[in-house]
């Protein structure tokens, strides 16, 4: 078949193929861009959605959690864990007397008397007062009390001796002497109620 179109109208229509396959390039492109526009935009607003749940969530949580009162709770477990620790403190200082005034007594020397003891548990040792017959007997109270080998105290040092000649009362003129001395618990001192238990 002979083409007898004159070679314009030839090109107009070559050009006009080649333009229908332009517009379409274009179109598949544009439709592309808005595609791909719309996925980003989409998966924005999932991303700022889902952010907005988690701080929802978080707030939600922190409220539950003060309404529960957690911070009274642990305060009140740290308190209840003072006062434990308290007793047990308290306990380690308390002391088996009736032993006690045993080992006491097996220890005065002669010529010397007890007449007072004063628990000091701040200090975790005792104030004794004993009433002696002289300056030697008050002093070799003080050495029996320090003796590690009757494991009642760790040291004991003599706080006052004074001696006054009254004839009036029979006991002072047998024993002039007041002696006060101050005593330290030793650490493994049976006469204390958990070291006593402990050895049970």
């Amino acid at each position: 078949m002979i083409n007898l179109l004159p070679p314009d109208l030839k090109a107009s229509y070559h050009y006009g193929r080649r333009n229908r396959s332009l517009v379409r390039w274009i179109t598949l492109m544009s439709t592309s861009l808005v595609v791909a526009a719309a996925l980003i935009g989409g998966g924005y607003l999932y991303l700022a959605q889902e952010v907005k749940t988690n701080t929802e969530q978080i707030t939600a949580t922190t409220e539950q959690l003060n309404a529960q009162n957690l911070a009274s709770t642990q305060k009140q477990v740290t308190a209840i864990s003072n006062n434990l620790k308290l007793a047990v403190s308290v306990l380690s200082k308390e002391i088996l007397f009736s032993q006690l005034l045993k080992q006491l007594a097996s220890v005065t020397p002669n010529n010397t008397i007890l007449t007072n003891l004063t628990i000091a548990q701040a200090q975790g040792g005792v104030d004794v007062t004993a009433q002696t017959a002289n300056y030697d007997a008050a002093t070799q109270l003080q050495v029996n009390l320090a003796d590690p080998k009757n494991k009642i105290f760790s040291k004991a040092d003599i706080v006052s001796i004074s001696c006054t000649n009254t004839g009036g009362n029979p006991l002072a003129a047998k024993y002039p002497c007041t002696a006060t001395l101050r005593a330290l618990f030793a650490t493994d001192n049976p006469f204390l109620f958990i070291n006593s238990g402990a050895k049970k």
